[in-house]
């Protein structure tokens, strides 16, 4: 038995052939429905990168103990339980996060690994030259330089990031197609910002635009105009049809090597992105909206031989480490939350009444796959916070910069249900700020009428209802007592 798992970063679901679009050149992502079962309620656990691969790992939340940071010593690793078990597991990557402090031990659990080079301003190649840019929208220092050297050597598809990528993967299997029991994560951070295609990709979208350079959006609210607007909307379609490309190659490698046959195939994302929707651009605190946590999920299962079909089922990210074990003849750890997929891809078996998603410090959601309840603190600061772990990594750009700050006031904590009797330390975190009230509202969504999320909606039972399948859920994770306090709910 093998198992791939093909994963993108930032894969807009409403932006593909099998979930409705019609305007995009995805045409590898329809073959794929046609030969697995598309997921219609697949739904994101923690944001945002490296909480989510958290999730893949260990079949549990992270959102509510701590923001982006490490595999904890106490945390059950997917792949090193493979890898433990006589499967060999196998990462090819070029998400660069992977190899930054607050990330870098999550490729040291598979079997072996590979990575490929030059995402968004990745510090790969050195230029000291004096070079030219371009005239760009969203200038963004030092780092948009980087991209710009980095760029240089990927004057080709088969050069860029993904190509490096995907070009390893099929070495992978072209190498280890007549091998049993195997597990290949290959991931590649497209389509997430920069959208850097070349002309091949730009071809398929034309479209009338004149401006400066404008594929690396910043992440707020919408102030382009419509040209504006459907161009970095086109820019993203690029890149996302290269992946589509990508994607092809793979599945034309299980026709021509049969893998068809004992091979589990996992195509999946992390979260969706803002494209000028309820006026935002991006990800974040501000932006939970259909389009970022409601995200694409496909799964050809061998044993069951479903093709072409959908399910209903609500499913999440922490379901995939579950899946991939149970697929192994290995049982799911205690401490995951998530469950074996194998019944829901088989007959549409339910896997859960409800799950929750969310950011560390900002809203807490929870959704049934038709209604989804935002609760938002009950304080104006936000407050109380805190970060739980025994690693101090952070995501560089962001909570690293102020770490010092963040410990001088570390406390013993716990230890929690899933941290093998281990205390923690507990330590700042830096609440996620609003700059409007609306940005941080408790809201209630009707998805079956409001697809859209265009109007909230107030219904005193439907909200009783969700607030009752938020305790209950944040209890089954064991949630810091805080978080109880800081959203106003009784614990």
């Amino acid at each position: 038995m093998k198992c791939i798992m093909v994963m993108f970063d930032s894969l807009n679901r409403h932006m593909l052939a099998p979930y409705g679009c019609q305007w995009t050149h995805t045409p590898n992502f329809r073959r794929l429905a046609e030969r697995a079962v598309t997921f219609d309620n697949c739904y994101v656990g923690s944001l945002a990168t490296i909480p989510a691969r958290r999730e893949i790992h260990t079949g549990r939340y992270n959102f509510l103990h701590r923001a982006w940071g490490p595999l904890e010593v106490f945390d059950d690793s997917m792949p090193a339980i493979l890898r433990d078990h006589g499967v060999h597991s196998h990462l090819i990557s070029d998400n660069y996060h992977y190899w930054e402090d607050g990330g870098a031990t999550y490729h040291c659990q598979y079997a072996s690994w590979e990575i490929g080079r030059g995402q968004e301003g990745d510090p790969w190649k050195a230029d000291l030259r004096d070079i030219p840019m371009p005239e760009t929208v969203n200038r963004r220092g030092p780092k948009q330089r980087q991209d710009f050297v980095n760029r240089r050597y990927m004057d080709t598809p088969e050069k860029q990031s993904q190509g490096q990528t995907f070009g390893m993967a099929l070495e992978f299997l072209e190498t280890n197609r007549q091998a049993d029991r195997w597990f290949l994560h290959v991931e590649t951070f497209d389509p997430h910002e920069p959208f850097f295609t070349h002309a091949k990709h730009k071809a398929l979208y034309p479209h009338a635009y004149h401006g400066p350079l404008f594929d690396w959006i910043t992440y707020g609210r919408v102030k382009d105009s419509p040209e504006v607007i459907e161009h970095v909307r086109c820019e993203y379609a690029a890149l996302l049809s290269l992946c589509d490309e990508s994607l092809g190659k793979v599945l034309d490698a299980m026709d021509r090597h049969a893998l068809w046959d004992d091979t589990m195939l996992i195509v999946n994302t992390d979260h969706g992105l803002n494209l000028a929707e309820h006026g935002r651009w991006g990800k974040g605190p501000q932006g939970l909206w259909r389009e970022l946590f409601h995200t694409p999920l496909f799964v050809w299962d061998p044993r069951a031989g479903k093709r072409g079909e959908r399910r209903r089922s609500l499913v999440q990210t922490i379901d995939l480490a579950p899946t991939i074990l149970e697929f192994f003849g290995m049982a799911p750890t205690p401490d995951m939350m998530g469950r074996p997929l194998r019944d829901a891809v088989a007959s549409d078996r339910p896997v859960r009444e409800a799950g929750l998603f969310g950011l560390h410090g900002a809203h807490v959601c929870v959704a049934d796959g038709r209604y989804v309840y935002k609760r938002a603190a009950a304080a104006p600061d936000n407050a109380p916070l805190f970060n739980y772990g025994l690693m101090s990594g952070f995501h560089p750009g962001g909570e690293a910069r102020h770490a010092a700050e963040l410990f001088r006031d570390v406390e013993v904590a716990g230890p929690f249900s899933f941290t093998k009797g281990c205390k923690v330390m507990r330590f700042g975190a830096h609440a996620p700020s609003f700059s409007e009230p609306e940005e941080f509202a408790t809201v209630l969504y009707d998805l079956r009428e409001d697809p859209k999320q265009e109007r909230s909606l107030h219904d005193a039972a439907v909200e009783a209802r969700m607030i009752g399948l938020t305790v209950e859920l944040m209890k089954a994770a064991d949630a810091p007592p805080e978080q109880y306090k800081r959203l106003g709910l009784n614990g």
